[in-house]
């Protein structure tokens, strides 16, 4: 929640954060699998509560990682609920992206109906795109709510490498409902954004932390850039055009 709100206050226009479900079914925002890396023990999320997994400390681990950044009142960062979030952010204007995820062993239908209640419920549906690498996850919210704005999340792998497979790509995306496309950034060629934008598809592009890509978005006609510090993509003053 520290980071959203630093975020927002740096200039961002929005976020994207990342929601798997608790052991008791409820949406928490957290990227990892397990506690490992962010709250320094081996649980996984899906064996914890969401009372608990708020009462675990988040955020030591980017103090003793980034000390030159740490701050004493990350310690006391628990993992909220994604109806915390939405009340945090529902009088803010920020775009909301969030990503869905799932445990190999999880199916989809739990988590995707308990995140279009909650957006159904926060009237967000002008503000929030709700995004997968899981395609099917993807159509499986628009079957629940065709009003909800969804996007298809892809990543560098060998077969995106021809202009024939990236239309395969555009393709499915288009084929599970999505609205728009989410790109890494080492595939966000020109040739791609071209392709997405012929097919009425927004492109979004993850995650760029070099204010060249400013310029870039500008000249490509891509919708958005996801990034790790908007304070320094903003700060640039002369980004190449």
């Amino acid at each position: 929640m520290a980071a959203f709100a630093c975020a927002l206050d740096s200039g961002a226009d929005g976020l994207e954060f990342d929601v798997r479900l608790s052991r008791d079914g409820v949406p928490v925002v957290i990227h990892d699998e397990t506690l490992r890396r962010t709250g320094l023990r081996k649980e996984a999320v899906a064996q914890m509560s969401a009372k608990d997994l708020s009462a675990v400390d988040v955020g030591s681990w980017f103090n003793l990682t980034h000390p030159g950044l740490a701050r004493d009142e990350y310690a006391r960062e628990g993992v909220p609920t994604l109806d915390q979030v939405f009340r945090l952010f529902r009088d803010r204007d920020a775009r909301l992206y969030v990503e869905m995820k799932f445990g190999a062993d999880e199916g989809f239908v739990d988590l995707t109906q308990a995140v279009a209640r909650l957006i159904k419920e926060h009237k967000l549906h002008s503000r929030v795109v709700v995004v997968s690498f899981d395609l099917a996850a993807i159509a499986q919210i628009k079957l629940i709510d065709s009003a909800i704005r969804t996007g298809a999340l892809f990543e560098p792998k060998s077969d995106l490498t021809t202009v024939v497979r990236k239309q395969r790509m555009i393709k499915a995306a288009i084929d599970h409902g999505a609205n728009e496309i989410l790109l890494h950034r080492l595939i966000a060629t020109s040739a791609a954004v071209r392709l997405a934008t012929e097919s009425e598809l927004p492109v979004v592009v993850w995650t760029v932390d070099d204010p060249k890509w400013i310029g870039r978005a500008r000249r490509m006609g891509i919708h958005a850039l996801i990034t790790n510090d908007p304070e320094k993509m903003l700060s640039c003053q002369n980004p190449e055009r």
